[in-house]
């Protein structure tokens, strides 16, 4: 929800439905943050409310949004969605609006890095993807787009991920495809 002020804020209502949905994930995965406690983080949320708006949208495309890092020296939370698959709600997307502007015929709704701007989170990088990978195994039968290295897509070429086969495959393909099977996950830094 935007407000008639621009800001990207929640309902009293969401933001305590979300807050309970993202305690319970929290608590129920604790292997994923380790000695850290839900208080402190719950602190940061209701302080930062366009990341938790962030971190709504994350839910609401079915990316599962969790914990998995802190950062000591800048007191710095770190979400990554944490679904099975590549979030439903973020599938059949091309790489960027440059891949979205050059397709000719049948052109995607959209593009992962447009999505998760207006969204308020970036793409996985390849090293944050093989650390979501020491938490579980993801992506088994989808793939996920990643930040993609500028020499790469200069050529045309964007990157992304699964896990088959207990590893983790960094593939590419043309910028502009798209598939059913393939979306993106998110990081939030709070």
């Amino acid at each position: 929800m935007t407000t008639t002020t621009g800001k990207k804020e929640l309902s009293l209502e969401q933001r305590e439905e979300l807050l309970q949905t993202l305690k319970t994930r929290f608590e129920k995965n604790m292997d994923r943050h380790k000695n850290l406690e839900w208080d402190k983080v719950q602190a940061k949320l209701e302080a930062n409310p366009e990341k938790l708006w962030s971190l709504n949208e994350m839910e609401r495309t079915e990316g599962e949004p969790d914990v998995v890092e802190y950062n000591e020296k800048n007191d710095e939370y770190v979400f990554y969605d944490c679904s099975a698959e590549s979030p439903k709600g973020r599938r059949s997307l091309c790489y960027d609006r440059e891949a979205l502007d050059a397709r000719k015929k049948h052109k995607p709704e959209n593009s992962a890095l447009d999505v998760a701007a207006e969204m308020g989170i970036e793409l996985l990088t390849e090293e944050q993807y093989r650390a979501l990978q020491k938490l579980g195994n993801f992506d088994k039968k989808t793939s996920s787009w990643i930040q993609t290295p500028s020499d790469i897509r200069k050529l045309g070429g964007a990157i992304f991920c699964d896990y088959r086969f207990g590893h983790v495959f960094v593939y590419h393909n043309g910028a502009d495809s798209y598939y059913a099977a393939r979306g993106f996950r998110g990081s939030l830094k709070l």
